[in-house]
């Protein structure tokens, strides 16, 4: 077993970190609120550290997911960062999902001083950490992912180096594009159903089994429904998701009419007050429009 350091202990995070202390690693936690870090403790063992660089001292593995590339600097770097209390030949785990500019950024400052970065941005939400289901996609040094993977496959359905440094990230960005178009057209044929007098649910068995069948459809197509949107991953999280890939697409040349126009429909849902709603909310926008 591993002695560990995990950084941020969200939604996301604390039960990742949770996987890692039931395997029977040595956990020490970090948390920009403390008190979540020592309600963690409490639960599942382990100790609190007062900063990154306290809770990474002595790790072999240190696994961060914080919320964007701010928060993921500030726990990295500077006297009080993780990459100065970490040792050389130790891994750094991002699983936040950040832009491809700063994981590289940071893979420089953490190999000058001998340490291994690697980009691990997770899938699943909020039930896949609880229930260890994540997905993950990694980009980094072939010997640091092999070395971190069997650590992360303790809270993972699938993971999978794709390729070098930014290349997890940039695969988070597919992701988060063909998330948006599926939720989006899932929540017009609902909208469309409803208008139309048909029971939605009926409609949904029937389809579902079809070409449109779809994960979104399978998990949300009831809360969606049924008008509740507490699913965890929140409408103010996937714009500063789709704002990365809309500014990577711009660098790269690549067209994203449709991603453009779903993240202006979920600014329609900030704008409602729906900022903390998940992301399924969007079909909320269209019956506010009847």
């Amino acid at each position: 077993m591993a002695k560990l350091a995990f950084l941020g202990l969200g939604v996301m995070g604390a039960p990742m970190a949770g996987h890692l202390a039931k395997a029977g690693h040595e956990v020490t936690v970090y948390n920009r609120t403390g008190s979540k870090a020592d309600a963690w403790v409490k639960t599942h063992g382990g100790r609190a550290a007062g900063t990154p660089r306290e809770a990474a001292d002595g790790a072999e593995f240190v696994m961060a997911c914080v919320g964007n590339d701010d928060d993921l600097r500030a726990v990295c770097l500077g006297p009080d960062g993780a990459f100065a209390g970490m040792g050389e030949g130790s891994v750094f785990v991002d699983h936040t999902t950040v832009s491809a500019a700063v994981t590289r950024e940071l893979y420089d400052a953490a190999s000058d001083s001998g340490i291994a970065f690697v980009d691990a941005p997770i899938s699943g939400g909020q039930a896949g950490a609880e229930n260890g289901q994540l997905s993950i996609m990694c980009g980094g040094d072939l010997d640091a992912y092999s070395r971190a993977e069997p650590v992360m496959e303790v809270y993972a359905k699938l993971c999978r180096r794709i390729g070098d440094s930014g290349a997890g990230q940039m695969t988070k960005m597919c992701n988060q594009i063909a998330i948006a178009g599926l939720v989006q057209g899932l929540s017009e044929a609902l909208h469309f159903a409803e208008t139309s007098g048909l029971d939605g649910r009926a409609v949904v068995e029937v389809i579902s089994q079809g070409a449109a069948g779809s994960w979104q459809m399978s998990n949300r197509y009831e809360t969606m429904l049924d008008d509740r949107f507490d699913h965890g991953f929140a409408v103010d999280w996937m714009r500063k998701d789709l704002g990365i890939c809309l500014d990577a697409a711009d660098e790269s040349g690549a067209s994203l009419p449709v991603t453009a126009l779903v993240d202006q429909f979920y600014k329609d849902v900030q704008k409602m007050g729906g900022g903390r709603w998940d992301t399924s909310s969007l079909i909320r926008r269209l019956r506010k429009s009847d």
